[in-house]
């Protein structure tokens, strides 16, 4: 018993540290936030390198997913309900869920690990340690950047997956259902609200903001060697994939 309770003192002094270095890089962030003449310029080659370079990624996604569910939801309503409800569980989903999830999962992989692996190889050689060097705040030069160009770009790539996501689900329904175009925008208008699409792009906000500031703070906190990159970029792209399904059922509880 003993052990069991020393084992769950030392996980709880873990978590309580964990968010005490969380807390820290935030403040951080908020104080590099002030100089923007720093971090200003360099967020637009950011944006280009997270948003414009992460579009095809997600339209990929988007197109194949708008593709199974027409043919998902086909299959479970034929017999049913009317076929055009086709239109409205492909929208609902893909607004609501599987367009900024998804995305959003993909984009860990991609920009969490990018961010992550390049701050900390950064850090290894020493370029984090010659900006302190120089006078410059690491934190304004290097990590705000990323997550002010990520913040403002992911729900860009979203609501463009989403257009992808409704466009091949419509394509699908139309060449490979028994359905019109006129009875799938039907079922598309059906249960349409307007927090539909406006909850999927809060979300994306929140991924965005989330997957830059892991990034950030596993590359920035890197040992020297090799393996501590490798190690902190993995711990990046497991960390964040599990806190955009935390954070996704967080908003829904919030929201819907």
């Amino acid at each position: 018993m003993g052990a069991v309770l020393e084992l769950l003192a030392a996980r709880v002094r873990g978590g309580l540290v964990a968010l005490g270095r969380v807390g820290h890089f935030l403040s951080d962030v908020g104080r590099g936030l002030r100089d923007t003449s720093t971090w200003a310029p360099l967020t637009f080659v950011q944006m280009r390198r997270i948003g414009s370079a992460s579009v095809p990624i997600a339209l990929f996604i988007a197109a194949f997913t708008g593709i199974v569910l027409a043919l998902q939801a086909s299959y479970t309503f034929t017999g049913a309900v009317p076929l055009y409800f086709v239109g409205t569980l492909v929208g609902k989903t893909i607004m609501l869920e599987l367009g900024p999830v998804l995305t959003g999962l993909a984009l860990a992989g991609r920009v969490g690990a990018n961010i992550a692996a390049e701050l900390g190889t950064m850090r290894v050689t020493e370029q984090v340690d010659a900006l302190e060097t120089l006078a410059y705040d690491p934190i304004a030069y290097l990590a705000v950047p990323r997550i002010v160009a990520a913040t403002v770009m992911f729900p860009i790539v979203v609501a463009l997956a989403i257009a992808m996501g409704l466009v091949s689900g419509w394509i699908t329904a139309v060449n490979l259902l028994d359905l019109s175009s006129v009875e799938f925008v039907r079922g598309l208008k059906l249960f349409y609200q307007f927090k539909d699409i406006w909850f999927g792009l809060v979300k994306s906000v929140s991924f965005g903001l989330l997957i830059a500031v892991i990034g950030c703070m596993k590359g920035l906190s890197v040992s020297r060697g090799a393996e501590s990159v490798g190690r902190a970029t993995t711990e990046a792209v497991v960390l964040s994939s599990m806190m955009i399904l935390v954070l996704d059922a967080f908003w829904a509880v919030v929201l819907l």
